[in-house]
């Protein structure tokens, strides 16, 4: 069986010959058995717990590469007229350690009706949205170079 030992970051490799569809729980792996969509079984076999991130590439042991593409997971998609409301919203999740993703002067969210219920009445302009789900990783985590402050 072919292993994949090594990660490399979106925009950092060149063509792939595989894709394995993962949500965001999935993408947290040290290792596991995977099945690309054209069939391909590898092992993913890292050093230590990795988030992989959509877009990012599984370098198997022949150099061939596995694409990692995030699967579509039912988001919410915030918004405010401010940037100061925007950073109220922000802290309400935060405060309850919810997982969050900040594309643009949006934060994404996975939909729960209770959030929701709670940011509505906060002011926030939501949206239902089918996408990839990249939340933030923690202070603590060790930080690649991304897109990013």
């Amino acid at each position: 069986m072919k292993r994949a030992s090594e990660v490399k970051s979106a925009g950092h490799w060149e063509h792939a010959i595989d894709s394995v569809v993962l949500d965001a729980d999935e993408r947290q792996r040290r290792r596991s058995v995977l099945t690309g969509k054209n069939g391909t079984i590898f092992l993913l076999d890292l050093p230590r717990a990795t988030t992989l991130r959509d877009g990012d590439g599984l370098v198997l042991d022949d150099g061939t590469v596995v694409q990692v593409a995030g699967k579509p997971e039912a988001l919410i998609e915030i918004g405010a007229c401010t940037s100061r409301g925007l950073a109220r919203l922000a802290w309400h999740l935060g405060n309850r350690h919810v997982e969050v993703q900040i594309v643009g002067d949006t934060l994404r969210v996975r939909r729960d009706h209770v959030l929701e219920a709670m940011l509505r009445s906060l002011g926030a302009i939501i949206v239902s949205i089918e996408a990839p789900f990249d939340p933030e990783r923690g202070a603590y985590h060790p930080h690649e170079p991304d897109n990013g402050p």
